[in-house]
Parts: C-alpha cells; sequence; structure tokens
C-alpha cells in the first residue's frame, strides 16, 4: 500500500480561541436581540388600538346591508316624530277651529234668537192696573194692586174718563181726570216715559199719580183721601 501522510492542522494558538469565542457569543447576542426586538412595523401594529367595529343587535359585525337598514330606520323615526308633531299641531288647529266655531253658532243663535212678545193684558181696571205695575215695578215705583185699586175706586170708580168739574181745580180750569183724577199739570211733571203722553190714557194716568203719590206720600199705598 502507498504510504499517504496526511496534512497535520494548523495550529490555533491560544489567542486565537479566545477571539474567536468572543466574536462567537458577540455574534449571538446579536442574533439574540435582533430575533427579541420587534421591528418597528410590528411595534406600531401591536401598540395601535383594535379598530372598534359596529356591530348588530346579534353581535356579529354589521354589514353594508346593516347600516343601510339603520340609516331608514332611522329616517322612520325623525319622519314619525315629525309627523306626530305636525299631527298634534293639526289637532290643535282643529279644536280651535271647532271652538270658535261654535263661538260663532251661539252669537248667531244669541242674535237670531226672537225676543219675546210683550205681555198682552186684557183691556179692563184689572189689566190697567196690572200693566201699570209691571210699568211701576221697572221704574222703580212703588205701590201695590191695593192701593191703586182702592184709590181708583174712590176717585172714578173705575172710569178712564170721568172729570170732576166742581172742585178747585176745575174752577182754576185745570179739571182732574181720569182713573186716579190728576190734573194736567201734575200728570206733566210725573209722566213715565214708556207710557202715552195723554192724561186720560188709563195706564198713563195710573202710574202719573202712582209716581206723584211715591214723591208726596211714600207710596200710593199710603193715600187714603183726596190728594
Amino acid at each position: 500500500m502507498p504510504n499517504f501522510t496526511l496534512p497535520r492542522p494548523a495550529r490555533i494558538t491560544r489567542g486565537q480561541k479566545v477571539s474567536a469565542a468572543l466574536v462567537a457569543t458577540a455574534s449571538c447576542a446579536a442574533a439574540l436581540a435582533f430575533t427579541a426586538a420587534p421591528s418597528n412595523a410590528e411595534t406600531t401594529a401591536a401598540d395601535a388600538p383594535a379598530a372598534v367595529k359596529p356591530v348588530s343587535a346579534n353581535g356579529l359585525p354589521l354589514t353594508a346591508k346593516d347600516r343601510a337598514d339603520d340609516g331608514k330606520k332611522a329616517q322612520q323615526a325623525a319622519s314619525s316624530v315629525t309627523a306626530g308633531h305636525l299631527k298634534v299641531t293639526a289637532v290643535e288647529k282643529q279644536g280651535h277651529a271647532a271652538k270658535q266655531a261654535a263661538n260663532r253658532s251661539v252669537e248667531r243663535k244669541a242674535i237670531a234668537k226672537p225676543k219675546a212678545a210683550p205681555k198682552r193684558y186684557a183691556n179692563n181696571l184689572d189689566g190697567w192696573i196690572r200693566e201699570s205695575l209691571s210699568i211701576m215695578k221697572d221704574k222703580g215705583i212703588p205701590g201695590s194692586y191695593e192701593g191703586l185699586h182702592r184709590n181708583i175706586m174712590r176717585e172714578s170708580a173705575g172710569d178712564p174718563n170721568a172729570v170732576n168739574d166742581w172742585d178747585i181745580n176745575a174752577i182754576n180750569g185745570v179739571p182732574s181726570k181720569g182713573l186716579l183724577q190728576v190734573i194736567q199739570p201734575t200728570f206733566d211733571t210725573y209722566h213715565v216715559a214708556g207710557t202715552p203722553h195723554k192724561l186720560t190714557d188709563p195706564i198713563a194716568n195710573i202710574t202719573a199719580a202712582a209716581n206723584y203719590a211715591a214723591h208726596r206720600y211714600g207710596s200710593i199705598d199710603n193715600v187714603n183721601s183726596a190728594y
């Protein structure tokens, strides 16, 4: 067999071994540091808060259709509120209009309501006394049916055209006339508005005489003789 001699490996000195070990250690440290430290991009992505995605009532992310439906619901809600306000406003206006119409109706009825027909009295002594008492009451003139009737029967016996042509008044040219025998100057002074301006008219004569007696005696009821 041929004789081969293997080359001897180069001798590595102690200093070279130490240098190589330091280099290897530094390389490992650098590699570990590089591996452990995240890149800028990774740091930014890790530090940034995760985007909050809207979810539906069932917890699933909202789709474009869900968002569109929500938009429609919001519009419908706004429309409902607006419609409700319009309805309330319309009801208020209708109520105001109805109230005004009712007021106008009442006013028209009040205007259109016919006046009560004046009460009619009999054309006799009883009717004349009762009608005179009604006027006296409106004018605040005191007197009663009994007081009027009693004095009428004494003065004229109930004759509206009775005339006294013999007393002092007749002598002076102003005879007493009518149911309660009133002279013209007294009638003119105490005539009651609303009655005929005629001395012998039964109603005018009674009310004028009662008005005179009220001023002089307090009431025709207090008269029991010539007055």
